[in-house]
């Protein structure tokens, strides 16, 4: 609570509140640089955020209170064949809290509803099937981003709004997705409002904006992400070279990008029959151990909540000694970082530290 210490993010409490979300950061960073600045008025202002599964092929959205209370009514819609599930929590005829599984685009304009508290009584009959339905039938879904207003969310990771994406299109003469998340921020992180960002495009830019060929994973196939993950479960192709047959790949084996891809492809669609390709996994998962632009790596043993031991540190000495790695740090997360380690010696490193009782940090699937 030092007045002349500005704090950010997970670190800072606000009114018992602790944010881990980024959205809220950038909210935090705009008010201390009013403050530096000298506007003393500037101020945090508590707001949900809403927050969205960065799992492959799951969509999940959640936003606001979800606690029973006499006072409050729901709405819920369960199609279980669909594999769709939507849940609004309302009090006094306003969202208070959305629960979205299976089709989560209208995550947005849910959340502009609550933040804005619109009385929703006069389209509750059919406000649980979304912005396209209202006014009773089914709309162009372009229309119904189109009647988003300016400062409807878009971007909830980096916090970013209708009107911001569409005054840095029109007035920066941007034309690709790629210009879109370099000037705005907007679809830069986990990529879930890139839909919503080239609606925004088309209706901004017309036919003049043509979106970019879909990108192969990799020069082994013509093939996307998203359509190889579709022919995974639509012909039951549960092992790699069963993938690399059925779809035609241009090589033998793969390469160092696809079968990462294909092993976690593989897991996620067939979790009780594929067994994990140890081999196929990125570097960094092989060998618990982060790659650094020179070669060499980093090891970051576990340790629970920052607490340590004399024995634990004792060990992470004499490791440190034995290989002579030449830099070892405290991390933001409260464990020690050990970098500079050559790859040959990460197996005798963790056979060091694993008899001492350290393990993995769980800090190495990077990519």
């Amino acid at each position: 609570n030092d007045p002349d210490i500005f704090a950010l993010g997970e670190c800072a409490e606000v009114n018992g509140m602790v944010y881990g979300l980024v959205a809220p950061l950038y909210e935090m960073a705009r008010v201390a640089a009013s403050q530096l600045a000298g506007d003393e008025t500037a101020a945090f202002v508590h707001s949900d955020t809403p927050t969205k599964l960065k799992v492959t092929g799951i969509e999940l959205f959640s936003l606001g209170d979800f606690a029973d209370g006499d006072d409050r009514q729901e709405i819920v819609l369960r199609d279980a064949s669909a594999g769709v599930y939507k849940r609004l929590v309302l009090k006094d005829d306003r969202i208070i809290g959305t629960v979205l599984y299976g089709e989560t685009a209208d995550g947005a304009w849910f959340n502009d509803l609550k933040k804005k508290q619109t009385d929703i009584s006069e389209m509750r009959d059919t406000l649980i099937f979304g912005q396209s339905y209202q006014g009773g039938a089914p709309l162009d879904p372009m229309a119904a981003v189109a009647a988003l207003p300016d400062d409807a969310e878009i971007c909830g990771c980096n916090g970013v709004c209708k009107g911001k994406i569409i005054g840095a299109i029109t007035g920066k003469g941007l034309t690709s997705l790629d210009d879109v998340r370099a000037h705005t921020k907007a679809s830069a992180s986990c990529g879930s409002c890139t839909g919503l960002v080239e609606k925004l495009m088309v209706l901004t830019l017309g036919d003049t904006y043509n979106p970019a060929a879909v990108q192969p994973m990799c020069s082994c196939t013509a093939l996307g992400h998203d359509e190889v993950r579709r022919l995974i479960k639509a012909k039951g192709l549960k092992t790699i070279p069963a993938v690399m047959q059925e779809l035609e790949w241009k090589t033998s084996c793969g390469c160092a990008k696809c079968r990462p891809a294909l092993n976690y492809y593989l897991v996620c669609d067939w979790p009780d029959e594929y067994a994990d390709d140890y081999q196929s996994r990125f570097i960094n998962e092989r060998v618990h151990a982060n790659i650094q632009k020179d070669g060499t790596y980093s090891v970051v043993p576990r340790m629970w909540g920052g607490v340590t031991s004399a024995s634990e540190l004792r060990a992470i000495a004499d490791v440190v000694d034995k290989f002579e790695i030449p830099m070892v740090k405290v991390t933001g997360g409260q464990r020690i970082d050990m970098l500079g380690i050559r790859k040959e010696d990460l197996p005798a490193v963790w056979a060091d530290l694993g008899q001492a009782g350290f393990v993995s940090g769980h800090a190495y699937a990077k990519g």
